[in-house]
């Protein structure tokens, strides 16, 4: 089977590449390396020895989606692209929506006048708002997102899920995915965020490696064990393997299919500085700064759907996931520039 990639550049695309690579896939990366960097590809081929067939293209970019398609005949698409960033979306919000549903309608509708109609759709814990329950099972009703990113992954889960209600040639799999940390164990792919990172674990890197010299831990009043955020993070390589064990899954025709990918466990903020100090032997200086706004108190997963019908259980603890992270911002003190 041939795989489109898009957004195969960044931090879960190029570790999901070499997950399908060494699973036999042949695979093609689209994408615009708005967030991304093409050496990150350049490695995933030392990894797994292998040619990553690269187009700098971008979602919305109807023709150039079309001369690829024409020219490489893929099977299904593993759709990452899309902006990320919860904070830049409350201040960009047309931004957001013109690219994550926009771009996503028109690679949907250049891939069906292919004849290619599976998807694997890169979706997020976020379309849970507050949880009605915890932990979250698929069961759980989507929220109120509390961001613009976050509706955008809710309102293209209903348009995929139409699509395939309306065409039932289409097999359409939502993965919600809780909080990816980590970097493959070789050390040479891993995140690499564009400026202030928005998310835990690159900032706590960039403390340790000396970029920053503190974290900053917003808010330590809510309803928690030690007072900050709870969250299910898990190892970006076990996330990898969720996609490759659901393309198993899209080859049955199963239709329309949501699985939640976490550990099952939630980890404060505090626990992960913790956790990174005792794997890692280096100190992390922390202060409490107010709540931001959108955070909830606490996100854990149930991953007992993934276990049964994907056979996908999330194997990395927490210190290997902070011992990994680390040894990727070591190695590479400014992530992909060198």
């Amino acid at each position: 089977m041939k795989i489109l990639v898009t957004g195969g550049a960044g931090y879960i695309g190029s570790h999901t590449v070499v997950e399908l690579q060494e699973n036999g896939y042949d695979v093609v990366v689209v994408d615009n390396l708005s967030n991304s960097n093409s050496k990150s590809l350049e490695r995933v081929e030392k990894i797994t020895g292998k040619k990553v067939p690269f187009y700098k293209a971008d979602i919305l970019d109807r023709e150039a989606l079309n001369e690829i398609l024409d020219k490489e005949k893929v099977d299904a698409c593993i759709h990452f692209a899309g902006l990320k960033a919860v904070g830049e979306s409350v201040q960009k919000p047309w931004e957001y929506y013109e690219n994550n549903i926009a771009g996503t309608l028109t690679l949907v509708d250049v891939m069906r006048q292919h004849g290619v109609k599976n998807i694997i759709f890169s979706s997020s814990a976020t379309v849970y708002g507050d949880p009605q329950f915890i932990p979250i099972t698929e069961e759980c009703p989507k929220g109120r997102c509390t961001n613009p990113y976050g509706w955008t992954k809710s309102m293209l889960e209903e348009i995929l899920s139409d699509i395939q209600k309306a065409d039932p040639e289409w097999n359409v799999i939502l993965l919600r995915y809780f909080n990816p940390i980590g970097a493959h164990k070789s050390g040479t792919i891993g995140e690499n965020p564009n400026g202030i990172p928005n998310n835990l674990m690159p900032y706590v890197t960039q403390v340790a490696i000396g970029k920053r010299d503190h974290l900053t831990v917003f808010g330590n009043d809510y309803d928690t064990p030690d007072g900050t955020g709870v969250r299910d993070y898990i190892h970006v390589v076990d996330l990898a393997k969720g996609h490759v064990k659901a393309l198993n899954k899209i080859k049955e025709n199963v239709g329309l299919k949501v699985y939640n990918l976490g550990t099952g466990i939630g980890y404060s903020v505090l626990d992960i500085v913790k956790n990174f100090e005792e794997a890692n032997g280096v100190k992390i200086p922390y202060e409490i700064g107010p709540r931001r706004a959108g955070d909830i108190a606490t996100c854990y997963s149930s991953a007992e759907k993934a276990k049964e019908e994907l056979g996908w259980v999330a194997e990395y603890g927490i210190k290997e996931m902070c011992a990994d992270s680390w040894n990727w911002q070591k190695n590479n003190p400014n992530g992909y520039d060198v």
